[in-house]
This record gives structure tokens, sequence and C-alpha cells, in this order.
């Protein structure tokens, strides 16, 4: 079970005008943390949608909002120099799989120097504990099922997942080499209210409302590990809490992927049950009560054929399981949708 923290910290939360960020930020607010939020309002998709969510967070006591790209390395060093925070959530990246293969360059810049300028902060600021987003797209073209941290992760499929897997590797060293605990969180494809437009949920859920076809990749052969917004809240929150330790039985002649000498730790987030990309149309098309007309297209570059989360190694470390049915969470995002649209 998790380790009761302290609760009252300034933190620093990338990406805040974000999907996952906003929802982070709210949690961190509610229970009394004071939360700098950093965002580019980059225009990766539509602006308004992070001006709104950010617009939920502005007026709250104990937020602040700095805009700001991560990798403007003078900007984050005086950043952390003037604000101490005690602990960081590194939520800023540029997402998407099939965007890194239209756009690489933007996926070196936020995912590789913005996380070597966030590593720097910590280091140089005395950071209690770093909490960052990996990426279920590490496990690339593995095929063993449920993926386990402590698999191998060495055959990315996209340059996105490279550089989460870079990520983690980048965290172990500052780990190793100047003792800050990190902990990287493989999150698997998170859904829910306020979700990004460019996920599956946000997409069939806009063109069904229009009257349009939606595109099925795979021709609809694909499972997916939907995991709902509110378990990867709590999953961040209670990793937050708990900062990573050495393994005292790390092995070096047969090494733990997830697992360190040095106060370094990895873990997935996930629904653990993968569910059939029909059966979530048909969620979507109850929840709506729209029947969708699907265009059936084949696998895209950079797409794996199923995800599938091993959660034991969470629930351990913080005693919380993600358990959101699916038919709950598309219908709260439903919800959502229609009362932000008006439709």
């Amino acid at each position: 079970m998790a380790v009761v923290e302290p609760r009252t910290m300034k933190v620093l939360l990338t990406g805040a005008a974000g999907f996952i960020g906003m929802h982070v930020a709210q949690r961190l607010l509610a229970r009394g943390d004071e939360v700098v939020g950093l965002d580019n309002l980059n225009d990766y998709y539509e602006v308004s949608l992070k001006e709104a969510r950010l617009a939920r967070l502005t007026p709250q006591p104990g937020f602040r909002f700095v805009k700001m790209s991560v990798e403007d390395r003078d900007g984050m060093a005086q950043l952390f120099a003037a604000e101490r925070f005690d602990r960081v959530v590194h939520l800023a990246a540029q997402a998407g799989v099939r965007y890194s293969l239209q756009n690489p360059n933007a996926y070196i810049d936020a995912n590789i120097v913005g996380f070597m300028n966030i590593l720097e902060g910590c280091r140089h600021s005395g950071v209690q504990h770093l909490v960052y987003a990996s990426s279920s797209s590490v496990y690339g073209g593995n095929t063993k099922m449920p993926f386990s941290e402590a698999d191998s992760v060495d055959h990315p499929v996209s340059l996105y997942a490279a550089t989460k897997k870079a990520n983690e590797l980048m965290a172990h060293t500052y780990s190793h080499l100047y003792g800050l605990p990190t902990t990287g969180l493989r999150f698997f494809t998170v859904y829910g209210p306020w979700g990004r437009p460019d996920m599956a949920l946000f997409l069939f859920t806009k063109a069904m409302v229009e009257g349009r076809p939606i595109d099925v990749f795979n021709r609809g052969d694909m499972q997916r590990d939907f995991t709902f917004i509110d378990d990867i809240v709590e999953g961040v929150i209670r990793t937050l809490d708990r900062p990573a330790e050495p393994d005292p039985a790390f092995d070096g002649d047969h090494p733990h992927p997830g697992h360190s000498k040095a106060p370094f730790r990895v873990f997935n987030i996930g629904n653990q049950g993968p569910v059939k990309l029909m059966s979530f149309i048909e969620a979507i098309e109850k929840a709506l009560g729209i029947t969708a007309q699907k265009n059936l297209l084949p696998m895209q570059p950079g797409d794996v054929p199923a995800t599938y989360a091993d959660v034991s190694e969470l629930t351990a470390w913080t005693g919380f399981s993600p358990a959101t049915p699916i038919e709950e969470g598309v219908a709260r995002f439903v919800e959502w949708y229609r009362a932000y649209y008006g439709v």
C-alpha cells in the first residue's frame, strides 16, 4: 500500500492544458497542493479546447499558469531556480503515433530536448520526485500478452514510441548518477471527458454525430486496453505520493527493466483487459443512439494490433488497480461531448 505523504506540496505540472494534465491538476488542487501549470498551447489540435481546459483551472486558488515550451532551455532553468518545486509531474509531450511520421522533428524537440530540460531542472533544484508520462507504445513489436514491465521494450514501431523509451533510459541515468527518484508511467489508450480530438473516441463520436462514416483501421481487427481518465489520474497521484526507491533485490545478472539499484521505477497503467475495436464502436453507438457507417481500412504505419496491460506492479506499489468498465467511460465521454459542443 502507498505510504501516506504530506498533502501540501508545490508541484510543477507540465502539459497542464492537456487532457490528462487538466484532470491531474484538478485533483492536486482539490487536496490543497500548490500547482504551477506549464503549457505552450501549441496548435497540434484545436487551441480553443486547451484554453477551455485551462479556464477550469485558472480561477482556482493555488494554481498559476506559465506559458512556455519545455524545450526552452533557459526558460525552464529559470523557472526551476525561481520556484523550487517539491515534485514534478511531466506530461507535456508531442503526442500521436501517426503524426510522428509526418513531423519527426517535433518529437525530438519536445520529447527528447524537453525531457532533458526537465531532468536538469529537477537535478539542480532538489526536486524530491519526478513522475513522467511514458506510453504503452514502448512495447512496440511485442506480441506476448499482457505487456509486463519485465518485458524487453527494444523494438519500437514509431518514433513516438522511441522517444518514450528514450525518456525511460534518460530518467534511469539521472536516478543512477544523481539519486533523483523517477517514476515512468506507461499509459494505455487513455479516454474520457475533455479528451484529445485526435484520439479514436473523439474522432468516432464527432463523425457519427455529424453523419459521416468513421475510418476503422485494420478493418476493425484491433484490440486496445482502453483506460478511463479517472483511473489514470488516480495512478498518477498515488505514484507521485510514493517516490521511487532502490530495489534491494535488483540482480544485475538478470536485470528487471522496470527496477533498479537506483531510485527508479516504471509502471503500466491500463484497464487490464483488451477491448475489440468493434466492441468499442458498439459502446459509442449505444451511448449516442446512432449506428456508425464504417470505412474498413488497412493497418496504419506505426500502429500495433493489440495492447494489454499487466498492472500487478502498480497495484503492489500503490494498492490501486484501474477498473472502469468501457460502457461507463464511453457514456461519460459522450455526455461531456454533447454538453460541450451543444449537440
